[in-house]
């Protein structure tokens, strides 16, 4: 086998907050500079822990006829260089079990926005792993296969044990160690630049950063506690709450600061002080006597980002969230390619009752999720009941269209693309909450949407220790 297994405890984490505002300027270096490059606060990093399933109670009823009028689409669309002559950047992400689904998903998604060339492959005998969080991708290829390409760019993410399964993959340690020697671009974020780097001897006089709880495995003198740190051709960051900076980072090294900002733009990556986190109305607890269950439904064309980053951080919190698929298959082709094996099918979900129902978006996603007959009946049974239901990006958009939001109402927010749309929009808010409704602009937003159910469900303190694990900058009041 040309990727060894291995296995190693879990480290105990700490929570540190050191953010700053978004700065695109160009920090590419020579191979022996240092440069500590800042990113927006959006950030959140830390070793995730395990989540449980509890049992759930069963529905009987059966789903009725719905409508499928047409949901706007959202001009979310893949960047490209301008240059049509130039063959396309290629770049390697290896993942592998226990690999953050955060960092690989948003490290994915941001370079082929921009136009990269992107593989994903497998580390492991199989195609397909689970996720540090418990969420199933699917990878391109067999890390194999990559052995004789060239890459532009090798970018890990990191997670436990995933950091150590790739560290331990001697196909890609040849893969990295030439990339180094070639003085082509690589990376790593979280775990992966002490557990898999140090140990190739990838390290050496550069200065490096990574996630928090890793920190004291990094040679003392060349150890900073940047978001991110970019030392000639490696760049590295501290983890799931600063994968966007990173990507970002790859791709002006890549593309430029242009295109950068342009994708930033799509992804709706802001500074802290462009949007209010929050806003609610009609105040209503959330709290419930037990493990709150939570369905997310996907479909080919779903957010990706959106699906993945709502999961892992309500799963951090102990939440129990079922991700189910709308389509013939648990494997969905999600936005920008990724492959995602849900939990179970939409029928089979729909026997058990939820407290809560997100609706992620992308525009392909959010119509298959507008014409789900089961679905559709699953949302008006949670709203009549008085529960708990949400949808973030383009699908609001579905929301209005079933009559949910019109009718009671309802303040909202949503993709600016469809936000005009909505009946009652509430201007520049990531996040509105409006009794047992709440509602996000998308992307990189829903990390505060996925905190701001925490919040709702276990009160400040628990939202404000995922955040602190997160690395992400959390509102202290």
């Amino acid at each position: 086998m040309l990727c060894k297994q291995a296995s190693i405890p879990m480290e105990s984490l700490s929570s540190f907050l050191s953010l700053t505002p978004l700065n695109f300027s160009s920090h590419k270096l020579s191979p022996m500079a240092a440069s500590a490059t800042t990113f927006s606060s959006l950030s959140f990093a830390s070793m995730p822990s395990q989540h449980q399933r509890t049992s759930t109670p069963k529905r009987t009823s059966k789903p009725t006829k719905t409508l499928s009028p047409t949901i706007p689409t959202p001009t979310i669309t893949t960047t490209t260089t301008t240059t049509t002559s130039l063959p396309p950047k290629k770049v390697l992400v290896p993942i592998g079990f226990g690999t953050e689904e955060m960092e690989a998903v948003i490290i994915v998604d941001v370079l082929r926005r921009a136009g990269a060339d992107v593989t994903v492959a497998s580390v492991e005998p199989q195609l397909q792993i689970e996720a540090s969080s418990g969420t199933k991708l699917v990878a391109d290829t067999s890390i194999s296969t990559c052995s004789d390409q060239v890459f532009d760019l090798v970018a890990l993410p990191g997670g436990m044990p995933g950091s150590a399964r790739l560290r331990d993959c001697e196909v890609l340690q040849k893969i990295m160690s030439k990339q180094a020697e070639e003085k082509r671009l690589y990376g790593a974020i979280c775990a992966a630049p002490a557990v898999t780097l140090k140990p190739w001897g990838l390290l050496k006089k550069k200065q490096t950063t990574c996630h928090p709880a890793f920190m004291d495995k990094l040679p003392t003198f060349w150890a900073v506690k940047s978001s991110i740190q970019v030392s000639g051709e490696l760049t590295t960051s501290r983890g799931p709450g600063t994968t966007f900076e990173f990507s970002l980072s790859l791709v002006e090294q890549l593309f430029g600061e242009s295109i950068a900002k342009e994708v930033g733009q799509v992804l709706l990556v802001s500074s802290t002080d462009d949007n209010l986190t929050k806003e609610e109305f009609n105040k209503v607890e959330w709290s419930v006597d037990h493990t709150p269950r939570v369905l997310i439904p996907v479909a080919n064309g779903s957010e990706a980002i959106e699906v993945v980053t709502i999961a892992d951080i309500l799963r951090r919190a102990k939440v129990d969230v079922i991700i189910a698929s709308l389509e013939k298959s648990v494997q969905i082709l999600a936005s920008q390619g990724t492959k995602i094996v849900a939990d179970k099918l939409i029928g089979d979900a729909a026997e058990s009752i939820y407290d809560i129902i997100i609706l992620p978006g992308g525009t392909a996603g959010a119509e298959r999720i507008h014409k789900s007959k089961i679905l559709k009946k699953l949302i008006k049974e949670q709203d009549s009941a008085g529960r708990i239901y949400g949808a973030v990006c383009s699908s609001p958009a579905v929301l209005q269209r079933q009559g949910l939001l019109k009718i009671q109402d309802k303040r909202a927010t949503a993709h600016p693309s469809v936000v005009d749309t909505l009946t009652k929009v509430v201007d520049g808010a990531k996040v509105v909450i409006d009794g047992k409704l709440i509602t996000s602009r998308g992307l990189a937003t829903v990390v505060d949407f996925a905190l701001t159910i925490v919040g709702k469900l276990f009160g400040y303190g628990r939202a404000r220790s995922v955040a602190e694990g997160l690395v992400f900058e959390y509102p202290r009041s």
